[in-house]
């Protein structure tokens, strides 16, 4: 074989793996528009609730068997006379939420101060009159000051939220969780409960009042087109409001 073959041989290798790099590259290239173009189908609901189940589902102990026996715990003759109150992990139960805040300040100050003060000559050795110079300086200052405050502040919330038994302490109490999360109109506004309750407290019909929750957390947080127009501006901006006293 010749150095022209050999050359030639080279050549065509060289435009060969050229060839299979371009070709690689266009396969990559279409398999990621493919991957991208199947990801913006996905249906983002259906996502969504795939989450949700997951999160439910995490959420739920499994039941407890007992094999080789002929009682079953979960079975249609272990409660001969079922009771619906939230009383074990992952049971369900009504909030019935009616908090109301008002408070009240008020203040009066008042107070009064008077300073006189002369000075004169009011006589002089031999025979010199004193007419003229018997009230040489005369000082009068008054000062007033009244001041009058008030201030009054008054919350309420009133709702109904479904929850469920996170957690049965050792003493018996509940550990209840409540979540709502309401999307309306570009306003997306969330409410959180956490506390404890007894099962004492649960009424005939699971429901149970807000005021009889201990260690109660109840946080109501929103987000929107509203709340950006009731949220106080950044820092920054306060702070040039504050420059300029407007």
């Amino acid at each position: 074989m010749d150095i022209t073959s050999c050359g030639r041989m080279l050549n065509r290798y060289h435009f060969e793996r050229q060839r299979f790099h371009c070709t690689l590259k266009l396969l990559l290239a279409v398999g990621l528009i493919s991957c991208v173009a199947g990801a913006s189908k996905r249906d983002p609901q259906k996502d969504d609730l795939a989450r949700y189940i997951a999160q439910v589902q995490a959420d739920l102990q499994p039941a407890s068997s007992t094999p080789g026996t002929c009682w079953v715990d979960g079975g249609r003759l272990a409660s001969l006379s079922t009771d619906y109150k939230a009383a074990l992990v992952g049971d369900l139960i009504t909030i019935v939420v009616s908090q109301g805040l008002t408070s009240t300040n008020a203040g009066n100050v008042s107070t009064g101060r008077t300073y006189s003060a002369s000075s004169g000559i009011t006589s002089l050795p031999g025979q010199v009159s004193v007419a003229d110079v018997s009230n040489l300086l005369g000082l009068q200052s008054a000062e007033t000051l009244a001041g009058k405050g008030q201030a009054n502040s008054s919350h309420t919330l009133t709702t109904t939220l479904a929850g469920r038994v996170v957690a049965v302490l050792a003493g018996g109490n509940l550990v209840i969780e409540a979540k709502r999360v309401i999307n309306m109109n570009n306003e997306k506004q969330t409410i959180t409960l956490r506390g404890l309750a007894r099962r004492g407290d649960i009424g005939p019909d699971n429901t149970i009042a807000s005021n009889a929750i201990g260690d109660l957390e109840l946080e109501v947080k929103g987000k929107g087109v509203i709340s950006n127009g009731l949220r106080p501006p950044n820092p920054v901006l306060r702070a040039i409001m504050r420059i300029v006293n407007f």
